[in-house]
């Protein structure tokens, strides 16, 4: 883990990723808060309905894509360069390294995405009163002592930690840099590309329950649970799914093949 650690601090694309995570989710989420207001409304700000915890919280759809760069870099640029021979000298039991890799992976993704998350909340608890999304018109002040708020938060931090570990099992498996982040990216964006383009409303939901970004989020909502296609833990239980599969996956191609 301390190598590992090491490879990924001296990088300085890991730290420019890492910068693009918080930037990215918190600069998007307070445009999306900035944007929407109650003035459309009828008859009163409440009948919105409008979840002011996602969508302070929209920036985690695109933060994650550098979350998975990441994810993908910590493997695959190792084999790019050929020091991926020198690890497995060094480390001969492969599964040993893969597990260091995910430790450190994982962890900078949920430091880097709590900080994300913090900060979403924050700009949206500053934006969001002065577009009408006021106590008195039932919308309180976003604050993590609030339940639902709270597990939005924690499970968007987690939600960011799985996208790095499923990122860091498909580039173990597919090896090339530009295939895992193509892979990875197109698991996390098409899925809600068709979703819009069913017309079927029973594979509509499907696809909602099934695509690892579309259930994963379902984890920010704080209203009208009942209409969701799945529950907010067990949607983040599908990403974690998604994640172990990719982990397993890639760990036994990794000692099976050749380095």
């Amino acid at each position: 883990m301390r190598a590992e650690w090491t490879k990924l601090r001296t990088l300085p694309s890991s730290w420019w990723l890492l910068l693009a995570v918080i930037a990215l989710t918190v600069a998007v989420g307070g445009a999306a808060a900035a944007a929407v207001t109650t003035d459309q409304c009828y008859p009163t700000p409440a009948a919105c309905q409008e979840d002011t915890v996602k969508l302070s919280l929209t920036g985690v759809w695109v933060g994650q894509a550098a979350v998975a760069v990441l994810g993908v870099l910590a493997m695959s640029g190792e084999y790019g360069t050929g020091t991926i021979r020198a690890a497995l000298t060094a480390v001969p039991r492969r599964e040993r390294l893969l597990i260091a890799k995910a430790a450190v992976v994982g962890a900078l993704a949920l430091v880097t995405g709590a900080l994300g998350v913090l900060g979403s909340l924050l700009v949206g608890r500053l934006v969001l009163p002065g577009n009408g999304f006021t106590a008195e018109a039932g919308y309180p002040p976003l604050s993590l002592a609030d339940g639902p708020t709270l597990r939005a938060a924690v499970g968007s931090t987690l939600y960011l930690g799985l996208i790095a570990l499923l990122a860091l099992g498909i580039a173990a498996l597919v090896r090339d840099t530009a295939g895992a982040i193509t892979t990875v990216l197109t698991l996390l964006y098409v899925f809600p590309v068709l979703v819009a383009l069913v017309s079927s409303e029973k594979w509509r939901e499907r696809l909602q329950e099934w695509g690892p970004a579309s259930a994963g989020t379902a984890v920010q909502a704080t209203r009208n649970l009942d209409a969701l296609p799945i529950g907010p833990w067990p949607g983040l239980g599908v990403l974690a799914l998604y994640a172990a599969a990719a982990l397993l996956t890639g760990g036994l191609a990794l000692r099976l093949r050749d380095a």
